[in-house]
């Protein structure tokens, strides 16, 4: 920590969670714009209008910057949602991702190829933000093992997130257009529910 000129110890303010995440925000605003290699702290810290020790204080390095990002922005908290119901519970989740869903799919699309070459970004995403993403959406699961709803966790509740983000961001590249209201109740009605009851 620095000093002052008359040797006092200079504390920095402390960031506020709001700042993080309009930080954060920038991350994922930089990576849908230029993608992930042409992504930088440099960038970042002017776009965000703070300086790179911030971010190297915070984050180590670009992919644990940009997988906290991920995971800190997500617009999907799964321990907010409890209908009472399984169904209830999917709707709420494919309903919510689907108005992520504009900006989702070019994020996916910025990160695949890179997650794929970049070794070290792969496992910070997976690490970071994907296996906890993934453990909350099947806690979802769990809870309708609870209420009786199911007799116990099925086998395909382990492709339950792959399932559900295939549903959001792959629709435009499929069939030209964004999900809407009907095709998420299909997507539960047709696939997910009949797979989690009957697995």
């Amino acid at each position: 920590m620095p000093a002052d000129t008359d040797g006092s110890t200079v504390r920095r303010p402390r960031m506020t969670q709001e700042r993080r995440l309009d930080l954060l925000n920038v991350v994922l605003d930089v990576l849908g714009e230029v993608g992930y290699e042409a992504l930088s702290m440099d960038v970042v810290a002017s776009r965000a209008r703070c300086s790179k020790a911030t971010l190297y204080r915070l984050w180590p390095g670009k992919p644990q910057l940009v997988a906290a990002a991920l995971y800190e922005t997500r617009p999907l908290r799964v321990e907010e949602i409890d209908t009472g119901t399984l169904r209830g519970d999917l709707q709420t989740m494919v309903g919510v991702l689907g108005s992520y869903e504009d900006r989702a799919t070019a994020l996916f699309a910025a990160l695949g190829h890179a997650v794929l070459v970049d070794e070290d970004l792969g496992n910070v995403v997976r690490k970071s933000m994907l296996d906890p993403w993934c453990a909350e959406l099947i806690e979802v699961v769990d809870r309708a093992v609870k209420r009786g709803e199911l007799p116990s966790r099925p086998a395909a509740a382990d492709f339950l997130p792959q399932l559900l983000l295939s549903a959001v961001v792959t629709r435009q590249m499929f069939e030209g257009g964004l999900a809407d209201s009907d095709y998420h109740t299909r997507c539960i009605d047709d696939v997910l529910l009949p797979a989690l009851m009957h697995s």
